[in-house]
């Protein structure tokens, strides 16, 4: 059977709730567990996170791991959990340890990915019992999100995602890049500049335009997609698009199924968004203020999608 996220919650999880609680996971996950605001609750996440911090190398077995709650640690604890470190933490250390190491590894590490966002982007706890059910409400110029960390783990963990540090695609599209000051970010190139077409997309061409057009990109970044990659997408053209006064390029085209964008910065690929289409007619992008409008065409109308200038 495929491990997805019910099973993985159903299978390890829901045994560990209360038994009147089990049908009512909805009452749970929406009740404030600390309406005073008692700071020894909030004290208490804290050590659960220092302690997630000293022991997860051991138990991941990456000695490198430095999780010293920092975004890029939360990058290195994504690639950490991979598909053979997930199924030796599922299996009992002992006879006597009928709890698997998994259980303690997600709900610590969900509360310790908690606290990097609420440490370093100002987010605050929104408690909840149990703890590692805990929101983190985040404030940014893309608005107010409840951050549901511990959903976050059982996603990543599961068959479908298991081989992709997603943990870390979540947290960079929903901490990272909300919060980010992007004019802070170094000019790529003029605003102004006038990038053409290219109609013949291949990862060769594709090199030689940006060459060509935008000297100023030295890499498009170990991120970006595979030449193999790219070639699997078949772009029917591709479209460029200096934003953010010139600190940021946008790249994006569409392919028999849908349409595809890439943000890329003076250090190359930053992110990507995906958004399944019709073929025709052709999708348009508009930026007002801080967002940016993406109109798709999908099944004879034009669906907006609306997002900050600087990524999902």
């Amino acid at each position: 059977m495929p491990l997805d996220p019910q099973k993985l919650f159903a299978s390890y999880f829901l045994p560990l709730y209360p038994p009147e609680m089990r049908d009512k996971l909805g009452v749970l996950r929406a009740r404030d567990a600390n309406p005073a605001n008692n700071p020894h609750i909030l004290a208490q996440l804290d050590s659960l996170a220092e302690t997630f911090a000293k022991l997860a190398p051991e138990a991941l077995d990456a000695p490198d791991l430095d999780l010293d709650f920092s975004d890029a640690s939360v990058h290195r604890l994504a690639a950490a959990l991979t598909r053979k470190t997930r199924d030796s933490l599922i299996t009992p250390v002992t006879e006597l340890d009928r709890v698997p190491a998994l259980v303690q590894i997600v709900t610590h590490g969900a509360i310790y990915v908690g606290a990097c966002a609420v440490r370093g982007h100002g987010g605050s706890w929104a408690v909840r019992n149990p703890l590692w059910e805990s929101l983190v409400d985040l404030r940014s110029r893309a608005g107010e999100a409840q951050l549901a960390v511990f959903q976050w783990w059982l996603k990543a963990l599961s068959d479908e995602e298991i081989d992709e540090p997603r943990l870390a695609d979540r947290y960079r599209r929903h901490v990272e890049m909300p919060t980010m000051d992007p004019e802070r970010l170094p000019t790529l190139a003029p605003a102004d500049r006038k990038l053409p077409r290219l109609t013949k997309v291949r990862y060769d061409s594709l090199h030689k335009y940006l060459r060509a057009h935008l000297p100023e990109l030295r890499s498009v970044g170990d991120h970006f997609p595979s030449p193999e990659r790219l070639d699997e997408l078949s772009f029917r053209w591709l479209d460029f698009l200096m934003i953010g006064d010139g600190r940021m390029l946008l790249m994006h085209g569409p392919t028999d199924h849908g349409v595809h964008l890439f943000w890329l910065d003076m250090t190359g690929f930053i992110s990507s968004a995906y958004f399944p289409a019709d073929v025709d007619p052709e999708h348009r992008i508009d930026l007002v203020d801080d967002k940016m409008q993406v109109n798709i065409p999908v099944q004879g109308d034009m669906q907006k999608h609306e997002m900050l200038w600087w990524g999902p």
